[in-house]
């Protein structure tokens, strides 16, 4: 019987073919619309945190404030950062940094760079990765001796293809040999470009570069197993106590949590791409407004023909039944068509504004079964109508 039904409604919607396609436009565009927002949404929120990445995960960043308009804070020292390490349970890798800009000189070619000081410490704890060459060494670190790490954008624009480990440049009037090179990275404490960069070992760039054994700011990496918020709390109270702020006093310096800024993020785009879904799931709504309209026409149409199969013995609940799976199969094929097209404008405008594309089967199948619904709740009524009516002036209808 259901069979019988599936083919009687394909066979009526095939009839009209151009009044069914109609009918399921508000169907298609609604389906599309959800899942487009939702795809770029997906894709908005991993390109972001795929830049929060770039900043270490389970990381603090510390960097000095000013408490006063008027006083410039403090800047932090070595023995700041060797007093994190040591006295705070948790902290796996607390290291400084320093950085300035320079231009980079080598085999004729200049380039505006930024050099900044980092040790193995800072590698770890930013996800830096050397991928060709090496790290720097206990005795260059100890030393400052002259050495460098170079970011791939440096080595693509002054750099010859497979000639760059060995190779000597000059930064700024720092002559330094290439030791390694990092592995791409979508962004760094300080923004900008940060593949763009020359990494030395923090004495080096203090000695040569910045004339002094201050650090512009440091990264602490925390063991994810204990808490966050405990970590954080011992972090601001020991700072308190080494820069000597007294109780009631701002923090003349600032901590930033990746970890939350990753948890803020999720949350905010998560509930942005909730909203927009929700307003583009309203076009749904219109469309099966569309499917009872014209499933009502469809029944004031065929009434003498709803009038002969009661006549002749057919139940109101058979005539109901295949009704509702007009409707349905109309919702179904719009929802297919609508998936097809979500997927292309998504992949498309993902390509043109460079964000990933994430192909979501749950959302696809969860659009495609709400159309289906759609179809049932929006097609039950046209379906009872004709399932009351009286076969004697059902057969009279003209």
């Amino acid at each position: 019987m259901i069979g019988a039904t599936l083919l009687l409604a394909l066979r009526e919607i095939r009839r009209h073919i151009l009044r069914s396609f109609l009918t399921t436009l508000g169907i298609i565009i609604g389906v599309a619309s959800v899942i487009t927002m939702v795809t770029l949404g997906q894709g908005l929120t991993a390109s972001v945190q795929e830049d929060i990445s770039g900043l270490g995960s389970d990381v603090y960043i510390v960097f000095p404030t000013r408490s006063d308009p008027n006083v410039s804070p403090p800047p932090f020292d070595g023995a700041d950062i060797t007093a994190v390490e040591n006295q705070i349970a948790g902290v796996e890798h607390a290291a400084g940094s320093v950085s300035n800009n320079a231009v980079a000189f080598h085999n004729g070619q200049d380039w505006q760079t930024t050099v900044q000081g980092a040790d193995p410490a800072f590698f770890s704890a930013q996800s830096i990765d050397v991928v060709e060459g090496r790290a720097f060494n206990a005795e260059e670190i100890a030393r400052g001796e002259s050495v460098c790490i170079l970011g791939p954008t440096l080595v693509e624009e002054i750099f010859i293809a497979d000639e760059v480990l060995g190779e000597e440049m000059r930064v700024g009037n720092v002559s330094c040999r290439v030791v390694g090179i990092v592995d791409e990275r979508s962004s760094s404490v300080g923004g900008g470009d940060a593949n763009d960069v020359v990494f030395m070992p923090l004495k080096t760039v203090q000695r040569r570069f910045t004339g002094s054994t201050d650090v512009q700011f440091f990264v602490v990496k925390y063991d994810p197993a204990y808490s966050s918020a405990t970590i954080q709390q011992q972090l601001i109270d020991l700072l308190r106590e080494r820069r000597v702020i007294q109780e009631g006093e701002d923090n003349n310096f600032n901590i930033v949590d990746t970890a939350q800024i990753n948890e803020t993020v999720n949350t905010v785009f998560g509930t942005m791409t909730l909203v927009v879904a929700v307003i583009a799931a309203i076009s749904l709504l219109v469309g099966g407004i569309g499917i009872m309209n014209i499933m009502l026409v469809s029944v004031t149409e065929r009434t003498r023909e709803i009038g002969i199969r009661l006549a002749i013995g057919a139940l109101a609940r058979e005539v109901r039944l295949q009704f509702l799976t007009e409707a349905v199969v109309l919702c179904c094929f719009g929802g297919m068509i609508g998936i097809l097209l979500a997927f292309a404008l998504s992949f498309g405008i993902s390509t043109a504004i460079d964000l990933p594309f994430i192909f979501s089967p749950a959302v696809n199948i969860m659009s495609f079964v709400f159309s289906a619904v759609m179809g049932m709740i929006f097609g039950y009524y046209p379906a009872h109508r004709a399932s009351k009516l009286d076969p004697i002036d059902a057969l009279r209808h003209e």
